[in-house]
């Protein structure tokens, strides 16, 4: 497949399913074209330190060294500070590993000085030699929680001390009505020859992205140039526990089931052959369907799907 003609994408994103996508796009487009609009939502404060899990994903991503066998992380990890704490009774379920401290020091000192989470995104990513544009969906903490039979809690607590094994009743943007886009957010879904939303838990991931005021409303000025990847093939997550969420939430699995929480602002969905059957349903919610291979397991397959999006 030939490189895909110049154009400016702006991408939303979660962080491991949609850095897979991003990836591509890195490699099949001029990178500094690229604009990656970033969830905030699993942002949280551990042992001092604020951490930006999605973010730092991504960056690491498209730097070329996250650990390929997990997807978040560091290649060639150590773990030394975090048994250490552990010594002395802390919490250790947040895996923090020793070369990613660095980040999460930097960024810390960085917001601890008047610098805003955008700024530090961006110092970060520079240093790191990554070409494309990073912004966080905010500047303002946004923590999305999970409001559980037992209680609510952190998402960070649901998916990895908890295991995403309670049972969900709702999910809440906190401080959301407060927020605001990060500077260069609205600009770059308005100015952008086309807006790619990855293959991210629409719940989670980018559902905290369209809940920041005025994200969805100029998405929907620019519905015809969206283009959304659904992460949902043959009823299950392509990673993560959307499948498990939305049926919790009674939205139901399926490719269908995320074009409807994106029919209002989206105007090309796409699925995966597995779910062509969805089409017509798709279709009559007022968006046009492309059908490609959606599952990248190769990188290969990575940049395929993205000159595939690049020409629609």
């Amino acid at each position: 497949m030939s490189p895909a003609k110049k154009q400016t994408v702006t991408a939303l994103a979660g962080g491991v399913g949609a850095s897979k996508l991003l990836l591509g796009l890195y490699h099949a487009m001029d990178p500094g074209d690229l604009t990656i609009i970033v969830n905030t939502g699993d942002d949280i404060t551990m042992h001092g330190l604020k951490i930006s899990p999605d973010l730092d994903i991504v960056t690491y991503t498209l730097a070329g060294i996250v650990n390929p066998t997990t997807g978040w992380g560091i290649r060639g990890e150590t773990f030394h500070f975090l048994k250490r704490l552990g010594t002395y009774g802390r919490e250790i379920w947040f895996n923090l590993g020793d070369r990613d401290l660095a980040t999460h020091i930097h960024r810390t000192d960085l917001l601890a000085h008047g610098k805003t989470l955008s700024q530090a995104a961006d110092h970060i990513r520079t240093s790191l030699g990554v070409k494309s544009r990073i912004l966080p969906m905010s500047d303002q903490p946004v923590p999305t929680i999970i409001e559980t039979a037992d209680g609510k809690i952190h998402f960070q607590e649901y998916l990895i001390k908890h295991r995403t094994e309670p049972g969900i009743k709702a999910i809440h943007f906190h401080n959301v009505k407060h927020s605001h886009p990060a500077p260069g957010v609205l600009e770059a879904i308005c100015d952008a020859d086309k807006v790619i939303i990855c293959p991210s838990n629409p719940l989670i991931s980018i559902g905290p992205i369209l809940a920041v005021p005025r994200v969805r409303e100029q998405l929907r000025a620019r519905k015809e140039s969206v283009v959304a990847v659904c992460p949902i093939v043959g009823g299950k997550s392509l990673k993560g526990p959307s499948d498990k969420m939305m049926m919790q939430l009674g939205i139901g699995s399926s490719a269908s089931a995320v074009a409807k929480l994106y029919a209002d602002f989206t105007g090309t969905f796409v699925i995966d052959r597995r779910d062509a059957k969805q089409s017509s349903a798709i279709e009559a919610l007022g968006m046009k369907v492309a059908i490609l291979p959606t599952v990248m397991r190769t990188r290969n397959d990575k940049r395929k799907l993205a000159l595939a999006l690049l020409a629609l």
